[in-house]
């Protein structure tokens, strides 16, 4: 989930809508061979282990597809290298599950038409290449009504990995649903400019603790933030799994993936021959994202309080972004009555009411 890139409304608002991309031929699932390729090693407990849960999610659906995958492959021109090695081994689908392989799925797809690739966060299609990604702002959301009611001091930190549309989303999700549930609380961010490092992952939150919040919330791969929590004695919410194994005391709930949904559903039609080149953004209603169980201390108004918001989105008669919404200076950005479109919130630089902390330029 790797994005280094500021996206243009623009060219989100015409990648959004796609080209008309004809159906793909039948495969029979014996000869697809889908290939995975991770940035990550799937032990990270956090992005690449959840990717890796919905690889062999589809193993368990699909008896008859076997599929490969390859681990802590950088966002460079060696993945390139990975994508026609998996070609050249039989894959006539690979998925690339980070950002920064967009350009180079797209020079190899340009090279094999007939292999389908489907690109974890990117916005680029092609006739044989598809993007994926979930609505986890929503589960975002969420999570933050959990964090608002649990906070007593009213001051929630987020160790955020990278200043990036994305990661903004997810923060001002977060704290829509912490002013929510506690119009008093506070979001403080500390950067770390990285996805997966352990090491800065848990300075951040050591030093958000020591600024005097009272519960953590992460964007980040790994468990470092939810064993500073645990060590510390202050609840957490997670990211990307269940991670109370790394605070089992302290662990409130996560927003969590569920990618098994799309590449059952790729798999699928690709076996049908329906597959073909869309830009997919499941959410709620879809399965793709939710929450993780929730921790021993989180009482049952809470629950229910999250159950009526979630109720109220998949439903469609409400969205995270509706306005009113304003920004950290208080001017209105979504008037009331408004909804954000997709390609707004997919290109979000700016923190919403309520968040401390500057976007890095």
């Amino acid at each position: 989930m790797k994005r280094f890139v500021w996206l243009l409304v623009f060219v989100l608002s015409v990648t959004l809508c796609g080209a008309a991309y004809a159906a793909f031929p039948p495969i029979p699932a014996e000869k697809i061979n889908p290939g995975f390729v991770y940035i990550g090693p799937i032990g990270d407990g956090g992005w690449t282990y959840m990717h890796e849960q919905g690889r062999l999610a589809m193993e368990k659906a699909f008896p008859g597809v076997k599929s490969t995958f390859v681990e802590s492959i950088p966002e460079g021109p060696d993945s390139a290298r990975v994508f026609e090695t998996m070609v050249r081994n039989g894959s006539k689908v690979i998925f690339g599950t980070t950002f920064g392989y967009m350009d180079f799925i797209q020079d190899v797809a340009k090279k094999y038409p007939d292999v389908v690739f489907m690109h974890c966060s990117g916005y680029k299609d092609a006739p044989n290449v598809g993007t994926y990604f979930g609505r986890m702002y929503q589960a975002r959301y969420l999570s933050g009504l959990v964090a608002g009611k649990m906070t007593k001091k009213n001051r929630i930190g987020y160790v955020g990995a990278h200043p990036i549309p994305e990661v903004i989303r997810g923060i001002n999700a977060f704290t829509r649903g912490v002013r929510k549930a506690n119009p008093e609380a506070e979001v403080q961010v500390i950067w770390i400019f990285s996805w997966l490092d352990p090491g800065k992952e848990k300075e951040a939150a050591k030093a958000l603790i020591d600024s005097g919040v009272d519960v953590l919330a992460m964007h980040a791969d790994t468990g470092a933030t939810p064993q500073a929590a645990e060590e510390a004695g202050i609840y957490v919410v997670g990211y990307n799994n269940d991670m109370s194994a790394y605070a089992p005391t302290k662990h409130l709930t996560a927003p969590v993936w569920d990618w098994g949904i799309v590449y059952k559903e790729t798999i699928d039609q690709v076996i049908k021959g329906t597959w073909k080149s869309s830009h997919i953004w499941h959410g709620l209603k879809e399965g793709m994202v939710g929450l993780a169980p929730y921790g021993a201390d989180v009482p049952d108004s809470v629950k229910a309080l999250v159950e009526e918001e979630k109720a109220k989105i998949i439903a469609g008669a409400w969205d995270v972004f509706y306005g009113p919404v304003k920004d950290q200076s208080g001017a209105v950005k979504v008037p009331e009555g408004v909804a954000m479109t997709d390609g707004e919130m997919l290109s979000m630089n700016w923190f919403v009411e309520g968040v401390k902390g500057d976007i890095p330029k």
